[in-house]
């Protein structure tokens, strides 16, 4: 098993498969771009999956979710995905997407055995969907909710972030349109993770804000805390249920203490925490010759270092180097 000093067990995995993006939000990188990793230094589809295989025999990893930077620019993903499920024991397999390309997409990634999908959409407007993520691509990503939908990549759940003066007023909005189609809406407190290191607390619209803000038109009733487990999402009953709205406070309430996540980033280094400021390279061991038993040897090391919390409220608090485009989310 991946265990901790303070007892945690991970057995939800997040693999990026790609650093790249077709958007530019503003909240995560500038707008002429990143300067992505190299090919040579990516994984390959194989060497995903020999590390997949190994989290899930070896070290009782049970879920997997693909990620990116945008995970729909990975060539070989449907083939990553298939193997992967035909696994033994099976993990449960779902994706984190800004959902453009998934609607020439969705149907094969369901065939290959992807179980759902997490897509991101902050805005019900295409003009402020510009604003925030620099292209017009609002219709296709509504386009890919759908697909996704019909291909039944359910339940469909949506991420959205709310910027202070762009679309802080829009979460009444986005929850009922979420609820007129059984999408399930999670907001998620801006994190310090862009790759400007801009990121600013005072800025930044807290948990207790959307919740005031859905509680103006929405009855909102907490789900028993003995539901949640390690899931990072507060989640509330809308109207009596049995509709869900959920809210990730990342910075205001951490969750770091019922933490069940180990990371894989696209070249190949094991992160214990999306704040951790360390690495583990498991690329290089693997192109040495490495064997599985010193795979898995070298990720429970990486796991067991792993500090008690992310630490975003201490004073020496240090951004990681990474954005979150280069971890994955």
């Amino acid at each position: 098993m991946l265990l901790d000093t303070f007892g945690r067990r991970a057995v939800d995995l997040r693999v990026s498969l790609t650093d790249r993006c077709n958007l530019r939000c503003t909240y995560c990188m500038p707008e002429q771009g990143l300067q992505w990793l190299a090919k040579p230094e990516l994984l390959t589809d194989e060497e995903i999956v020999r590390l997949v295989t190994v989290a899930v025999r070896d070290l009782g990893v049970q879920e997997v979710r693909f990620t990116g930077g945008e995970p729909l620019l990975r060539p070989g993903l449907v083939g990553i995905v298939q193997a992967c499920a035909d696994l033994d024991p099976r993990p449960e397999l779902s994706l984190t997407t800004n959902g453009i390309g998934l609607a020439r997409t969705a149907a094969a990634l369901r065939t290959a055995g992807l179980d759902r999908v997490n897509v991101s959409l902050d805005t019900l407007d295409p003009d402020t969907f510009h604003t925030l993520t620099r292209r017009r691509r609002h219709h296709d990503v509504l386009d890919g909710l759908a697909a996704a939908e019909a291909a039944g990549l359910t339940p469909v759940k949506l991420n959205a972030v709310l910027m202070r003066g762009v679309n802080e007023d829009e979460a009444p909005a986005l929850l009922a349109w979420c609820l007129e189609r059984g999408y399930e809406l999670r907001f998620i407190e801006q994190m310090p993770l862009d790759a400007q290191h801009g990121w600013d607390r005072s800025s930044m619209i807290t948990a207790e804000e959307i919740l005031e803000r859905l509680s103006a038109r929405f009855d909102l009733t907490p789900e028993p805390s003995a539901t949640r487990g390690a899931a990072p999402a507060e989640r509330w009953l809308v109207d009596g249920g049995p509709a869900r709205v959920g809210v990730i406070a990342s910075v205001t309430r951490p969750f770091c203490r019922a933490c069940d996540r180990t990371r894989l980033t696209a070249d190949g280094q094991v992160r214990n925490c999306l704040f951790a400021t360390g690495e583990t390279d498991l690329r290089t061991a693997l192109r040495s010759g490495a064997d599985d038993a010193e795979l898995a040897a070298l990720w429970r090391t990486a796991m067991w270092g792993k500090k008690a919390g992310a630490g975003i409220d201490a004073p020496d608090f240090h951004q990681p180097d990474r954005p979150m485009s280069a971890i994955g989310g």
